[in-house]
């Protein structure tokens, strides 16, 4: 696998070794290629979880995050002195047990790992913008806003920026993000873009779809991996412990998105609000402020809308 030009950022990033979790998955494929390239070519990027990760010039280590003696294991063996933790599992019926098993239990298992064996590296915990809930509801949020989490996946991710804050050693540094909603090629169809796209490059002539007025914030995933980049870029400039919201700023109605996709592709399809799919939404808008971000680290979105809703759709022709 070569790196393209976006993954070539850098070298920016002066780290001995870095470590991430999560690499598998849909955000995480991208950030392991934008370490790799952003890292000197001396420094050692190590991907551990259950699925391999093959990137050049990349170690995988396989790991549990739930097993405690697993975790302590990689750690020892990396001596990372960054670790990104994308690792996370999302809420579903019927799971909040497993969903707060990985995200608290299992992020506490690698708090007390670093604090074991690295206790000097630099955390970057990638949240979620979720973890504000009903405080949508009082107008935009910043990183300042009582949070009200409305979910166990929401719920358990505030869990465990609270738990880093308080078992990390003094001597770790902690960032933590708080992503809106982003999309692009790789995603999952379980999401609500993937899987308009799928309906949409099918060819049928009806989209099936639930609640189409709640509006979000969303973000190319390469922007919101620039952001990640951005902030480890200014890590020596930035307190001990810092949250960064990342977002556009931009509220969209996912009705406007779907219209959008449809024409983008050129189909004819018809849309059609199926009852089994049709939610009520508790948060009608989510207004997100990343001025934060953008005052400390220069960071602002590089992709448009149309350029994420395109890359949703080619994958989705593709695949």
């Amino acid at each position: 696998m070569s790196l393209s030009k976006e993954d070539q950022r850098g070298p920016t990033l002066n780290f001995r070794a870095a470590l991430i979790t999560g690499g598998a998955g849909f955000v995480g494929r991208k950030m392991v290629r934008r370490l790799r390239a952003a890292l000197p070519a001396t420094s050692r990027v190590v991907v551990v979880g259950r699925s391999n990760v093959i990137v050049p010039d990349c170690d995988f280590l396989a790991f549990d995050l739930e097993h405690g003696a697993s975790v302590d294991g990689v750690v020892a063996a990396a001596r990372p002195d960054l670790i990104v933790h994308l690792a996370a599992q999302s809420s579903a019926v019927g799971a909040a047990g497993a969903t707060w098993g990985t995200n608290l239990s299992g992020s506490l298992n690698l708090a007390r790992a670093t604090g074991r064996y690295v206790p000097e590296a630099l955390t970057l915990y990638v949240s979620s913008s979720e973890v504000y809930g009903l405080a949508f509801n009082d107008g935009p949020v910043t990183e300042e806003t009582p949070c009200k989490p409305q979910s166990a996946y929401s719920r358990s991710k505030l869990a465990a920026e609270e738990m880093f804050a308080d078992v990390l050693p003094p001597a770790s540094r902690l960032i933590v993000c708080r992503p809106s909603n982003h999309s692009g090629a790789g995603q999952e169809s379980k999401f609500a873009l993937p899987s308009f796209a799928r309906q949409i490059v099918s060819g049928q002539g009806e989209i099936h779809v639930g609640n189409l007025s709640a509006r979000r914030d969303f973000l190319h995933v390469d922007d919101v991996v620039d952001a990640y980049h951005d902030v480890l870029a200014k890590a020596d400039g930035l307190d001990t412990q810092t949250t960064f919201n990342v977002s556009s700023g931009i509220s969209r109605e996912v009705g406007d998105l779907l219209h959008r996709m449809i024409e983008l592709e050129g189909s004819a399809a018809s849309i059609v609000v199926d009852a089994d799919r049709y939610r009520s939404a508790d948060i009608p808008v989510a207004r997100i402020s990343s001025d934060r971000l953008r005052s400390l680290t220069g960071w602002a979105p590089r992709r448009s809308i149309d350029d994420m809703l395109n890359d949703v759709l080619a994958y989705a022709r593709a695949t």
